[in-house]
């Protein structure tokens, strides 16, 4: 199959890319041209399950599926981890309707246009690259999650223990390669056009490991004819 690329990430307007993926929470294969003429679709595109972020992220979008259903909007998870580690996690994390995908080799991330920025020593070019200076001056505040405010790996290892998540190399391949993976959720209507959208390119990287909040998910969908 041909791979999509986008050179920016989709926006509202835009008709959304077939991509066929493994499925994590099934067996056989899932592809966005699935639903395509039959059901609108909230899209979640994560890094893989080792970050701390987007595990919170995917259990904030699945808390949403039944909401979602009762509009007729069917929702897919995808996460940047080998498929026999996600359906692991899933196994003894277990999500209620979780529809999840997995995607190692992010083709995703890419036909939706969400870039892997580029960590540098003192180069900034959203979102392509970013300065490890600007990294470390980042702080993560997440009441209830963490004590206080946090630099990025500060408040990765803390979730990560809080989690007790242990590292696979399954896990450190997928670091290496794509460690700095943006991700983002896109609201399908049934042809497969772009209807809402939240990713952390939006506003210079100001939305960087934080999701949409469910009431802003929620006003999408009502906001589209089913």
């Amino acid at each position: 199959m041909q791979e999509n690329h986008s050179e920016r990430p989709l926006q509202p307007g835009d008709r959304a890319p077939n991509v066929v993926l493994d499925a994590i929470t099934r067996q056989g294969k899932i592809a966005i041209d699935d639903f395509r003429g039959q059901k609108p679709v909230l899209v979640g595109l994560f890094r893989g399950l080792h970050c701390p972020f987007c595990r919170r992220q995917i259990a904030a979008m699945a808390e949403l599926t039944d909401a979602l259903q009762e509009k007729g909007i069917d929702s897919l998870t995808v996460v940047n981890t080998p498929i026999e580690r996600a359906r692991l996690y899933f196994r003894y994390h277990p999500l209620p309707n979780l529809l999840a995908a997995s995607d190692p080799e992010r083709i995703s991330h890419r036909a939706f246009g969400l870039p892997n920025v580029q960590f540098t020593e003192d180069e900034n070019d959203w979102p392509h690259k970013l300065s490890m200076s600007t990294v470390t001056s980042m702080r993560i505040d997440m009441p209830g999650e963490l004590p206080e405010p946090m630099d990025v790996m500060a408040a990765v290892d803390y979730l990560d223990k809080a989690d007790g998540y242990e590292f696979t190399e399954d896990d450190t391949q997928m670091i290496a390669t794509g460690h700095g993976q943006l991700v983002g959720e896109f609201l399908l209507d049934r042809d497969g056009v772009v209807r809402w959208c939240f990713t952390e390119v939006e506003d210079g990287g100001r939305h960087m490991f934080g999701g949409p909040a469910p009431r802003e998910v929620m006003s999408a969908a009502s906001n589209m004819a089913v």
